[in-house]
């Protein structure tokens, strides 16, 4: 069942997004798909969005066009309890991919592999036999090009935008350890509302930064939560549309009402036509306006 979570990561596909659910769905443990809908006439033409869930992290993924590829920028880090574990995920999401960094012994655990998988996502697979963890999938922000070095800056404006966030663990680059000197932070976790997310800066120069293909949905109570939420993220004015927005940083983030998906996926046809036909014309949602066009 797809619980009304506050804060949910969102993947961008070309035509892709409910196979690559099925796909991820049979490689970890305690997943599933769950449901899809197809959103007719939006800029992209029909889109589909899908729901699932991986070991208990609820994603949602849309279909709608080839606008925005995966790079490793936004990666997700997943926590597997065994080295079978960890080799039967490695070699499901190598398949048709690639390896960034080799399965194999790191000074940071026993066995580990970066992976990016047939659809361009980014994992790092970490054997962590301890099963010290929170949460098994966390996605994991790289800051790099123009804001390698700012990961530390990011911690503190997330924990100033979000109440219920923590800091969990923080640690250094030491002198001369990174070859990109702007490099500072080499891992934290922190959680907003509950979830987990890392932040860490390049340690290498790369030429990728952070786009609309990885963002993170923001569930909201009231227009009072929705406006706050934008008040204190959006920083790009260019990149306001339908809900979705950019940070300081170029994190997309998406800043929706708590019950966006009971009407598209739970309304009559006239409903979702009029609502999305009344979101397609915002920037910021105005929920008054989204009720009047669900009513019709």
């Amino acid at each position: 069942m797809f619980k009304v979570k506050k804060i949910i990561p969102h993947l961008w596909f070309d035509k892709e997004a409910k196979e690559a659910a099925l796909f991820y769905a049979g490689v970890f443990p305690d997943s599933s798909y769950l449901d899809s809908i197809i959103i007719e006439n939006t800029p992209s033409g029909n889109s589909e969005i899908v729901r699932f869930s991986l070991s208990g992290i609820d994603f949602e993924a849309i279909s709608a066009g080839p606008y925005f590829k995966f790079n490793p920028s936004i990666n997700l880090l997943v926590h597997c309890n065994t080295e079978s574990e960890l080799k039967s995920i490695w070699k499901e999401l190598k398949e048709g991919g690639m390896e960034h960094m080799p399965l194999g012994e790191y000074p940071f655990s026993k066995l580990y592999s970066w992976v990016q998988d047939k659809y361009g996502l980014n994992w790092q697979l970490l054997l962590n036999d301890q099963g010290s963890y929170a949460q098994k999938i966390v996605p994991s922000l790289m800051f790099s090009k123009d804001v390698c070095g700012r990961a530390q800056e990011a911690i503190e404006f997330y924990r100033s935008v979000f109440n219920d966030s923590n800091l969990n663990i923080i640690s250094y680059y030491n002198e001369g350890e990174a070859p990109n000197s702007k490099a500072i932070i080499n891992y934290s976790s922190m959680s907003i509302q509950g979830f987990e997310i890392n932040l860490m800066d390049n340690a290498m120069e790369a030429d990728f930064t952070f786009n609309e293909a990885f963002s993170i949905i923001i569930r909201c109570k009231d227009q009072e939560e929705i406006d706050y939420y934008w008040s204190r993220l959006s920083a790009v004015p260019d990149a306001e549309a339908c809900g979705w927005l950019k940070d300081k940083f170029g994190v997309s983030w998406q800043v929706v009402p708590d019950n966006m998906d009971d009407i598209l996926f739970g309304g009559s046809k006239e409903e979702i036509e009029r609502v999305t036909e009344a979101f397609l014309r915002m920037k910021k949602f105005d929920l008054d306006a989204l009720e009047i066009a669900r009513k019709g």
